[in-house]
C-alpha cells in the first residue's frame, strides 16, 4: 500500500511538473499583419538599421551560397545536426512580411517567432536580447525595405527530440537570461558602446567562447576564452589571448575596421565578413568595440611584454629563403630528419613572402608575430596552408596560394612542426595528422577573400610600440 502511494505521488509530481513545464514553455502566436510598404519607414531609421545589420552580420548567416540576400537557406552545422537559416526578407509567404514590429522584437528579445515557436540558439538571441527597442525598430525598418524573396529554406536536420522545438524551453530555462543591455555607470560612453555592440548585436562570444555539451556558451573565466566555428579556431580574446604581440585599442581598431594589422596579420575564415561589414561603418564603431575588447584582455603580463619587446627589436626572423633549423641557426637540412624537411619546405614555399619584410597587407606576416603559430591548435595554419587566401574579386588585397595540391599530409605536418618550434616559445602541437586529413577532406566554408581596406604603411617600423 505504501509503495502504491509513493508511486502515485511520484506520478502526480511528474505529471504536474510536465503540465507546469508545458504552461511555461507555451508561447502565444502574434497575429499576422499586412506587410508595411517600404515608403512607410523613415529613411534615417532604415539607414540606422542598415548599419546595425552590418554589426550583426545578418546577411552572412541569412544568405545561402548563390542565393538572394537575407533569403536564408545557409547550412549551419552544429554538434547536434544541421540548422538552416531562415528567410528574413519581407516576403509574406516564406519570410517575415507578415510580422509586426512586436513579433520581430520578441524574436530578438526572447527567441520566439511570430507563430510562438521557440528558435534554435544558432540564431544568437542569447546575445540579441541585449539589443534596445530603438535599435530593434531600426533593424525591422531595414529588413522590411529589402527585396521580398519567395524562398523556403530546407528543413532542419536534427534528431528526436531536438527536432521538437518545445524542448528549447528547457534549454532556455537553464542557459538563457532575457534582458536589454544595462550600461555600466562607472565606464565612459565609448566603453559602454563597445560593450553593447560586442556582447549584443555583434555577438563576439558566439564564436570566441567555448561551449558546454548542450551547446551553451560557458560563463565566468571561460567567457571569450576561445572556441571553434566553421572549421576554424576563434582565439581567446580575453586575458588568455595567445597573441605574441599584445593587442591594444589602436591595433584592434585598425584590424576590425580594415581586416589587417601590421603586427598581427590579415583576417581569415569567418572573421573576414565581420571585418568587411565593420569596414562599411564609421571607424568610431570599430574603436568602441576595440576599447571594450582591450579592457577584456587587460594589461599584458611582464612576461608577455618582454616577449613582445624582444620580437619587435628583431629586424626579421630569417633572410628570405634561408634553410635553418632554429632562429638564427644557418644549418643545411638532412633529408631523413622530419624537422629538417619542414625547414626545406618552409624555405621553398613560405620564406620568400614571410621573411621578405614587405609590409602588410600585401606582404607576408613575420610568423614569430603570428597568433596562429602560438595558438592552442594548428587548425588555422592547416586551413591557410591547404587553401591559401584567395584574391578579392575586382579589388586589391592580400593573397596567398594554397598548397593542398603541392604538399601531402606528412609534409604539412613537418612544416607545422618546424614553424611551431622555430617561431614560437610554445610546446609542440600534438600529432596533427587527423586534423590535416579532416581539413583536406572536408574543406572549410570560411576561406574568403579580403579587400585590404587601405594601403599598407610605407614603413611600419616607425610606429609606436603597441602599449
Amino acid at each position: 500500500m505504501k509503495l502504491r502511494q509513493v508511486g502515485l505521488g511520484l506520478l502526480v509530481l511528474v505529471l504536474g511538473g510536465g503540465v507546469g513545464f508545458l504552461a511555461m514553455a507555451w508561447e502565444s502566436e502574434i497575429a499576422p499583419t499586412t506587410r508595411p510598404g517600404p515608403g512607410s519607414f523613415d529613411p534615417v531609421l532604415v539607414k540606422q538599421g542598415s548599419d546595425l545589420a552590418a554589426v550583426g552580420n545578418c546577411v552572412v548567416c541569412h544568405t545561402a551560397p548563390g542565393g538572394k540576400p537575407f533569403a536564408g537557406g545557409l547550412a549551419l552545422p552544429t554538434p547536434f545536426g544541421t540548422i538552416y537559416s531562415t528567410n528574413i526578407t519581407p516576403d509574406e509567404a516564406t519570410g517575415i512580411g507578415r510580422w509586426s514590429e512586436a513579433a520581430f522584437t520578441r524574436s530578438m528579445r526572447e527567441g520566439v517567432d511570430r507563430e510562438g515557436n521557440h528558435l534554435y540558439p544558432a540564431f544568437p538571441y542569447d546575445h540579441f536580447t541585449l539589443v534596445s527597442d530603438e535599435d530593434n525598430r531600426a533593424l525591422y525598418a531595414y529588413l522590411m525595405t529589402r527585396e521580398p524573396v519567395a524562398y523556403e529554406p530546407p528543413p532542419n536536420d536534427l534528431p528526436f527530440p531536438l527536432n521538437v522545438r518545445l524542448t528549447l524551453a528547457g534549454w532556455k530555462l537553464l542557459f538563457f537570461r532575457e534582458g536589454a543591455f544595462q550600461p555600466d555607470p562607472a565606464r565612459d560612453d565609448i566603453w559602454n558602446r563597445g560593450a553593447y555592440l560586442s556582447e549584443g548585436l555583434g555577438h563576439c562570444g558566439a564564436c570566441h567562447t567555448p561551449r558546454n555539451v548542450l551547446g551553451a556558451a560557458r560563463t565566468g573565466e571561460a567567457h571569450w576564452g576561445g572556441g571553434e566555428v566553421e572549421g576554424w579556431t576563434a582565439y581567446a580574446i580575453n586575458g588568455n589571448s595567445p597573441a605574441p604581440i599584445p593587442w591594444n585599442v589602436d591595433s584592434l581598431t585598425h584590424y576590425l575596421h580594415t581586416g589587417w594589422e601590421e603586427r598581427h596579420g590579415v583576417a581569415r575564415g569567418p572573421m573576414v565578413p565581420v571585418n568587411s561589414n565593420l569596414g562599411t561603418l564609421p571607424e568610431s564603431e570599430s574603436r568602441a568595440i576595440a576599447t571594450y575588447v582591450a579592457s577584456m584582455m587587460g594589461e599584458p603580463s611582464p612576461e608577455k611584454r618582454a616577449r613582445a619587446e624582444r620580437l619587435l627589436a628583431q629586424e626579421t626572423a630569417h633572410a628570405p629563403g634561408a634553410l635553418v633549423q632554429s632562429a638564427g641557426s644557418q644549418v643545411a637540412p638532412r633529408a631523413h630528419d622530419p624537422a629538417d624537411r619542414g625547414a626545406a619546405i618552409y624555405a621553398a614555399a613560405c620564406s620568400t613572402c614571410h621573411d621578405a619584410g614587405r609590409p602588410l597587407p600585401y606582404g607576408g606576416l613575420r610568423l614569430d608575430h603570428s597568433t596562429a603559430i602560438y595558438g592552442p591548435t594548428p587548425l588555422n595554419p592547416i586551413n591557410v596552408i591547404l587553401h591559401g587566401l584567395p584574391a578579392p574579386e575586382g579589388a586589391r588585397g592580400p593573397i596567398m596560394p594554397g598548397y593542398s595540391g603541392a604538399l601531402d599530409d606528412g609534409q604539412i605536418a613537418d612544416l607545422l612542426a618546424y614553424m611551431r618550434r622555430t617561431f614560437s616559445d610554445r610546446p609542440p602541437w600534438e600529432d596533427p595528422a587527423a586534423m590535416i586529413a579532416h581539413a583536406r577532406k572536408e574543406g572549410v566554408d570560411g576561406v574568403r577573400a579580403l579587400d585590404s581596406g587601405s594601403d599598407a604603411p610605407a614603413n611600419p617600423s616607425k610606429r609606436e610600440t603597441p602599449w
